[in-house]
């Protein structure tokens, strides 16, 4: 396969959000040498350097979850649950996290990017300024971009409405035109800055370990597996994990390309002998349904978004970007520190009922057997109509259950370590289905009351849509001082 074709980035979206944190370390170094003042002392005490702080605004629709400890799990165990949780002690940093699920309307934000993406990259080829030259500080040419500021044509060219149609499909049936979502892919990368930083993984080899009574051996060979993704001559998405050589830092460069659109038959496919085709239709696409949680979006699907989030922000940030943390999915420790509130409760709330006196329930879930509307609701409900938990967090319990980041074991936390706890591993497309499990927590609107505790803990496969699994993101802090060191320093 010719190698031009095999990486041509026509037609997909090429992103390079990690690109500029790639940069991050280097940036932050070079503007502690030369950002900062020299403090100077008159006796040649050594006083420390100065600079001045980032202060991170608060990211739209996200709160603060700040630092702090969690006993993990649940201690009274009760024939509900039907197995034993495993419990822990550990504590988290402090991160922002979305207040809701992520919402159809954000979502298909998400999917029109792409689509214009697309649409600008093969309109590209007959008129080059849908591109603009890309320079690198020095001015010096490095490639070419897409030219955002630029309209796509409301009334196009033949040529032009050609490539237009190329996006959509006719309706068999009706004879409607479709956008064709087999052909939203979106490309990005990921850098691996954990692996790249472990010290076996090194590469010079005298500092790969720091025992000097063994002898260094400069030929050693250290192997590392990447993830890569490309389209084939067929136009198919061929996802590979290489195992390598390591011969440089972009070995731990990883790329994965995406297809964005939801699964809009998971409500058919979930129920079977049920008539949810209405569902299936407009739960997407309806703008009535904009504020209801997004559904339908595989773990792999909600990694994508995370990564577009990311580099969107990163856009509009101008220098103060190299501070900033990328979006990510919530680990299993972070998301129950966050759902527990800040009296670490059963449930979101602040007591062990699921309703209040008058019978308002506090979530949507399914109060009673078969009876999915005696809390007001029959599927999802849109976001934040019930009362957030004391962290600012809305429907932390039921309307959909949330992918987190962790693999799903039955140790769970006690295979994690007590401090930032997460369990990690990016199945290859060759490894057994069974490593494939992801987290997920919540509980969802089809749940009973045990299942929407902050500690349940539930799973399912990463490339498996559900009509009740949405999701939310998180960022860690780019500043981690607490408020407790930064009064005490004022005093």
């Amino acid at each position: 396969m010719n190698k031009k074709k095999r990486f041509k980035i026509a037609n997909y979206v090429v992103v390079r959000v990690f690109s500029y944190l790639l940069l991050l370390t280097s940036c932050l170094f070079l503007s502690s040498c030369f950002g900062s003042k020299l403090a100077s002392s008159g006796g040649g005490e050594v006083t420390g350097t100065s600079g001045r702080a980032f202060s991170e605004p608060a990211p739209y629709g996200m709160t603060l979850i700040k630092r702090g400890h969690l006993k993990m799990g649940i201690e009274a165990q009760d024939s509900l649950w039907g197995k034993q949780t495993p419990i822990r002690d550990i504590s988290v940093d402090g991160f922002w996290m979305d207040e809701t699920e992520v919402t159809n309307s954000k979502y298909r934000q998400f999917v029109n990017y792409v689509r214009d993406s697309i649409l600008r990259e093969r309109l590209a080829e007959l008129d080059e300024t849908y591109r603009t030259v890309k320079t690198d500080k020095d001015g010096e040419e490095i490639g070419t971009q897409l030219n955002w500021k630029k309209a796509l044509p409301r009334k196009p060219s033949e040529d032009e409405q050609e490539i237009i149609d190329g996006l959509y499909v006719t309706n068999p049936v009706t004879g409607e035109k479709m956008l064709d979502y087999t052909q939203l892919n979106y490309r990005y990368e990921v850098y691996d800055y954990t692996t790249a930083a472990l010290r076996r993984n090194r590469l010079n080899p005298e500092e790969r370990n720091l025992n000097t009574d063994i002898a260094v051996n400069p030929n050693e060979e250290v192997w590392i597996s990447k993830d890569t993704a490309y389209i084939d001559d067929e136009g198919k998405i061929v996802r590979e994990t290489i195992n390598r050589q390591l011969t440089g830092p972009w070995d731990f460069l990883n790329t994965y390309i995406v297809n964005v659109y939801p699964d809009t038959t998971c409500w058919v496919n979930d129920f079977p002998n049920a008539d949810n085709e209405t569902y299936m239709r407009y739960y997407f696409s309806n703008p009535a349904y904009n504020d209801y949680p997004v559904v339908g979006v595989t773990w792999e699907q909600a990694n994508a978004f995370c990564a577009w989030r990311t580099e969107y922000l990163l856009k509009g940030l101008g220098p103060a970007a190299r501070y900033v943390q990328r979006y990510r999915l919530p680990t299993e420790a972070e998301w129950e520190y966050a759902a527990r509130g800040k009296d670490q409760n059963e449930f979101p709330w602040d007591n062990e009922d699921v309703a209040s006196g008058r019978g308002c329930f506090f979530a949507n879930f399914k109060p009673d057997n078969g009876n999915y509307t005696k809390d007001g609701n029959l599927i999802t409900s849109r976001v934040g109509i019930y009362a957030s938990n004391t962290n600012g967090l809305f429907d932390m319990a039921g309307n959909v259950a949330e992918w987190t980041s962790t693999i799903y074991t039955e140790a769970g936390v006690e295979a994690m370590n007590d401090i930032n706890p997460q369990l990690k591993y990016n199945a290859a497309i060759e490894d057994p289905y069974r490593l494939k499990k992801k987290s997920v927590r919540g509980g969802s609107w089809k749940d009973p009351e045990s299942y929407i505790r902050s500690a349940w803990r539930s799973s399912e496969y990463q490339n498996q849509p559900r009509s009740y699994i949405g999701f939310r993101c998180v960022r860690s802090l780019a500043n981690t001082v607490s408020e407790k060191t930064k009064s005490s320093k004022k005093k």
